[in-house]
């Protein structure tokens, strides 16, 4: 067999009848209860809407009387109305026997949940594109104290980076193991847009220092013109760096997609700014990337609670920074600039979250109690529907429709995403008549697990002079879950993929095999 020398690796396994193209089983987890579903369709718009009291509990008692709700600014009938509890234990998942306790030490892996022994699927994602050294200090403090404490039975938990691909320690599952082996690999990314710290450190520019040095040519508009470019350059990096996290988090809504229920992403970042005075163009492209994650997550019934990972900061001078050269006016400014720094940067989560139906939670070092808070939503929420008129869905315009939800119950807070395209969730879904390699491409560009075919791998390790280290797997594909045909000699018969690609745990391919079997 290919050696393969990975860190982690991934097996995908595609069953093909020998007379036609017959798609592979869906993946086992889909929703069991068509009902608990956000839905877009011509016929019915049907959103969840999450209401809490002011200490932050969830209301559960209000009936379809109680809710207002508006698209583009026209009142609609509510049709549809329900409460969806999620306080409710999960089916106990099965332990596996312990008749060889005697013979090992080693803790056996959980077995893999069913979609209703599911209770909360949350993706914890690390936005290590945008975190200092010092936030990510934290966030990995606070990942494991989640693990450790505030994971239940029933959470179908995975730990994502925004700056890494598709990797094994980056999937959904109930193992804890495999979440502290994922919590180990959130790393400062110096390529992202975090520092060391969370403010750029003070220092002289290039025209200070030769201004410090004695050269009299430099003219205080050469030092404002060199400002302005550091800071365009800045935005400019900073711009980049946002709409890659955004299309990140895009990337991993569409994953969640396929999930059960309804879901959350934990998101831990240092924020984004939205707008620059000096670039209205930066709030066009960050506001039309949160529009296009909104419609998303409403789609796919995600909600997204953001978290600044900074905490509690001071914006004056610290260690880091180097008042040597630098005017005396920027060192009176730098309390200004900062305060604005933080302010812009929380804004950016604040309206992420507030477009999403979550909540955002910043100014506080304990990122633990923030996540209490979001996971306190998860008890339950209200599914409210209405039929759209015709214009909901005009394709001339494909507009964002904006909704509005009230309640009439004082100190009641109402969360919900903003809206939605008009565009219908049966023109966007995915087509049913994949291929063989499409429905490939699509498991391997998805950021989690999802096989209709049972499969067992045993994989074993080994070192020799000639090959060096090596892995070779053994691969068990379960025969109940391929389709045989009749053969004319009374035989049965069944063609099936395999294919095995090996990924590091940044995500990057590192080799792959394919065979077809008969």
């Amino acid at each position: 067999m290919r050696k393969l020398i990975p860190s982690s690796a991934f097996v995908f396994l595609l069953a093909l009848v020998s007379f036609a193209q017959t798609p592979t089983p869906t993946p086992k987890l889909v929703a069991e209860d068509n009902d608990d579903v956000v839905k877009v369709s011509t016929t019915l718009i049907q959103v969840d809407v999450t209401v809490t009291d002011k200490n932050g509990k969830i209301i559960t008692d209000l009936k379809s009387e109680d809710f207002k709700i508006s698209e583009n600014g026209e009142r609609q009938e509510i049709t549809n109305f329900s409460f969806v509890s999620a306080t409710s234990e999960p089916p106990q998942i099965p332990v596996k026997s312990k008749e060889n306790e005697n013979f090992s030490n080693v803790p056996l892996p959980p077995v893999p949940p069913r979609s209703d022994q599911v209770r909360r699927t949350i993706a914890l994602v690390v936005d290590d594109l945008g975190l200092s050294f010092e936030s990510v200090y934290q966030v990995r403090r606070a990942l494991k104290k989640f693990v450790d404490e505030q994971m239940r039975e029933g959470d179908l938990v995975a730990i994502i980076r925004t700056g890494s691909g598709t990797g094994a320690l980056q999937q959904f599952t109930t193992d804890k193991r495999q979440l502290y082996a994922a919590i180990e690999n959130v790393k400062w990314n110096s390529l992202g847009r975090g520092g060391i710290g969370a403010f750029a450190p003070l220092e002289a520019t290039p025209l200070e220092q030769s201004q410090a040095a004695g050269n009299t040519t430099v003219t205080p508009e050469d030092l404002e013109e060199e400002r302005k470019q550091l800071k365009d350059f800045s935005d400019f990096r900073e711009d980049i760096f946002s709409v890659g996290t955004l299309g990140a988090i895009n990337f991993i809504v569409k994953g969640m997609n396929d999930l059960p229920g309804r879901k959350s992403i934990m998101l831990f970042s240092d924020g984004f700014a939205i707008c620059s005075p000096d670039n209205p163009d930066r709030c066009a492209r960050i506001v039309d990337s949160v529009r296009k994650l909104t419609d998303l997550s409403n789609r796919a019934a995600v909600s997204i609670y953001t978290f600044d990972a900074r905490g509690l900061l001071t914006t004056g001078i610290t260690a880091q920074d180097n008042t040597s050269g630098v005017s005396a006016e920027r060192i009176q400014n730098l309390s200004n600039t900062r305060s604005g720094e933080i302010f812009d940067k929380q804004e950016g989560l604040a309206y992420l979250a507030s477009e999403t139906g979550g909540r955002t939670f910043f100014n506080t070092n304990d990122i633990n109690r923030g996540l209490e808070k979001a996971l306190e939503d998860q008890r339950g929420y209200y599914l409210i529907g209405y039929q759209p008129d015709s214009g909901t869905f005009d394709a001339k315009t494909r507009r964002f429709n904006k909704l509005k939800i009230e309640v009439n119950r004082k100190d009641a807070n109402v969360r919900y995403r903003s809206g939605f395209f008009g565009v219908t969730d049966e023109q966007i879904k995915k087509p049913s008549n994949q291929t063989a390699a499409q429905q490939v491409f699509t498991a391997l560009n998805s950021p989690f697990a999802a096989s209709g075919i049972a499969l067992r791998l045993n994989t074993l390790f080994g070192n020799d002079k000639q090959q060096g280290s090596f892995v070779r797997s053994l691969l068990h594909v379960n025969a109940k879950d391929l389709k045989f045909t009749g053969e004319a000699d009374g035989s049965k018969k069944a063609v099936f993929d395999v294919l095995a690609v090996s990924f590091g745990e940044d995500g990057a391919m590192i080799d792959q095999i394919g065979k077809t079997y008969t």
